[in-house]
């Protein structure tokens, strides 16, 4: 592709990433690259807000309790539906923190409680250590939130690029062996679920753009994904069955293209699918809202477009 739109903030930004010299993700050792990505928050993305609730929790995971963080707009509620929030990074970088204003931004908009899970990281903890502890993190959310105060009647799974893998995975294992209560939506933020393919948009933007060819191939190589397990490639593999489906992509994203098939595959599976594209937008735009001002506009309306689903 030749001269795509870029918004002018984005150009701006990946001007001053270019000239910052910093080295790239797939250049640095796991730690490094993790204090770089939570220490980014503090430039690029904006501030948390006001809730009534911001509380550390316990939760159950693939291997014993997991921490994760609970966000709410109200002090107390009753049963209704509640968000479990699954961040994204590559599975090696990022965490709660990280992902943090992002979620508080879900708690207040759509007036639901979030919880967000803190699920073991490659290369330490490799593939498929973060698809069990957040299938056995929903699973425990949806049968004991009252002991949080947040009683579930329906869980909506959501999460960003590798936290989007994360959700579908988790959706798709509890249609297969149903949790306490139903997840009634996946909410897809630019979300990884195949092998990258070396034509379209991953080829289009596979430099330049933030997210790179080398980064993603650095994080493979951290995940260690095995190629016939479909909770690496979760679009491999029948959609039946999945509950109504949000899928946002960015428009200059090397996975723009996984996520518009993603949504192409539950269409022709019959469940309710909808896709936005922030065109002109970057991989990663939800949590560089204060360097990337536009990308505000593109959460609120992915926030807006959720609230029907689960209002619904």
């Amino acid at each position: 592709m030749t001269n795509p739109f870029i918004r002018d903030d984005v150009k701006a930004f990946l001007a001053a990433v270019a000239a910052s010299g910093r080295p790239s993700v797939h250049e640095l050792e796991p730690p490094v690259a993790r204090a770089g990505f939570k220490a980014m928050r503090e430039f690029s993305d904006v501030d948390v807000g006001e809730l009534a609730v911001l509380r550390d929790l316990r939760v159950g995971g693939g291997m014993g309790e997991i921490d994760a963080r609970l966000y709410d707009a109200r002090k107390e509620r009753g049963p209704g539906p509640l968000v479990v929030f699954f961040h994204g990074g590559g599975f090696v970088i990022g965490d709660i923190d990280t992902h943090e204003p992002l979620c508080a931004e879900m708690a207040r908009v759509l007036d639901l409680p979030v919880v967000s899970v803190d699920y073991r990281l490659a290369p330490e903890a490799p593939f498929p250590a973060a698809p069990e502890d957040c299938i056995a993190a929903a699973r425990w959310i949806a049968a004991h939130g009252a002991s949080f105060g947040r009683e579930a009647t329906g869980l909506a799974v959501s999460g960003d690029s590798a936290g989007g893998n994360l959700a579908v995975v988790t959706a798709m294992a509890l249609r297969d062996a149903p949790a306490a209560v139903p997840v009634v939506a996946q909410a897809l933020l630019y979300p990884v679920v195949e092998r990258v393919r070396p034509e379209g948009s991953a080829r289009d933007f596979a430099e330049g753009f933030l997210l790179t060819k080398d980064a993603m191939l650095w994080f493979d190589a951290q995940y260690r994904a095995k190629d016939d397990d479909f909770r690496a490639h979760p679009l491999s593999v029948d959609q039946a069955g999945m509950p109504p489906t949000l899928v946002m992509t960015a428009g200059l994203d090397p996975l723009r293209d996984q996520g518009r098939r993603y949504v192409a595959a539950c269409a022709e599976a019959g469940i309710e699918a909808h896709y936005l594209e922030a065109v002109g937008n970057i991989h990663g735009f939800a949590c560089i809202r204060r360097a990337i001002p536009s990308s505000q506009d593109d959460v609120a309306r992915f926030l807006a477009h959720l609230k029907l689903m689960v209002s619904a």
